[in-house]
């Protein structure tokens, strides 16, 4: 069922991807990195504050857990890169600074009550992610030092 709002799904792997499986069911929040082709057109959407320019920048919310709405016996982790792409990114290598817990995993009784709290996620992670020590050193006074992500 396509809610209309695209997420990459992280395989979650004890070999490849072993934090995840400890993680805490719930919405998380951070930034994202993508390794964004030079043609791509949100290719230099932030360039984080250094780094070789391979990498964008942008704010993202991460789910993690069985997504009991759907029923799905299988933790996932999905990724929201809050950001209007100009065109598919599939493939790419993405790396992740999570910086916050936004909330619980829940249960729905419609889609609607889900999509409006998928919103509301991605309401809080902007604000919060807009706040001095959580926004990236030179974007709006950011103190926070991500150049790693583009490294």
């Amino acid at each position: 069922m396509d809610l209309g709002i695209p997420t990459a799904n992280l395989p979650v792997d004890a070999t490849v991807t072993p934090w995840i499986s400890d993680a805490k069911s719930g919405v998380y929040f951070g930034w994202a990195s993508l390794e964004l082709p030079a043609d791509h057109p949100n290719h230099k959407r932030f360039g984080g504050g250094g780094g070789n320019g391979r990498f964008a920048i942008f704010p993202m919310v991460m789910s993690i857990g069985y997504n009991p709405f759907y029923s799905n016996t299988v933790r996932s982790a999905e990724v929201h890169v809050l950001e209007n792409f100009g065109a598919d990114f599939y493939g790419v290598e993405m790396r992740l600074l999570i910086l916050g817990y936004i909330r619980d995993e829940q249960n729905y009784d419609g889609l609607d009550a889900l999509i409006e709290d998928i919103n509301t996620d991605c309401e809080v992670a902007k604000r919060s992610l807009a706040r001095e020590a959580w926004n990236l050193a030179g974007e709006a006074g950011g103190k926070l030092d991500a150049t790693w992500l583009t490294r």
